[in-house]
């Protein structure tokens, strides 16, 4: 059981290392199996949020040498939902939560795109400082 856990963890430390990869190999596989682009890129892009809240929670955690990361995105995420389900109670009347966690899920796309840019960016400087 423990090399089965260990080999996970192996196999999503290298996809997220560059989540570029596996965003374009879903999208590819899947719209050449079942020929629906739209469908293939929202699934490239929920596999692809996963790898990213860890990627940035470590890199984060890495150049700021704090262990907060996860928490920090966690709480952003429900932060997101939070208001994202009272503008829905507002404007409906009701709450569909189902639509309330796709979409925040999508937008931490976004979010976690840029912040993997930047802090990318900022890792790279950092040690390229720290080496000359």
């Amino acid at each position: 059981m423990q090399v089965l856990w260990e080999s996970a963890k192996q196999v999503y430390a290298f996809l997220a290392v560059i989540p570029v990869v596996p965003f374009i190999l879903i999208y590819l596989g899947y719209s050449a199996y079942f020929g629906d682009r739209k469908k293939a890129f929202r699934l490239a892009m929920d596999i692809t949020t996963a790898l990213l809240i860890g990627c940035v929670t470590v890199l984060f955690n890495r150049i700021f040498g704090s262990s907060f990361g996860f928490y920090g995105i966690l709480l952003l995420l429900l932060i997101g939902a939070g208001l994202l389900g009272n503008l829905q109670y507002r404007t409906k009347g009701r709450i569909d939560t189902k639509r309330i966690f796709r979409a925040v899920w999508r937008i931490s796309f976004f979010v976690m795109s840029m912040l993997y840019v930047v802090l990318m960016v900022l890792g790279m400087g950092q040690t390229f400082l720290l080496a000359s």
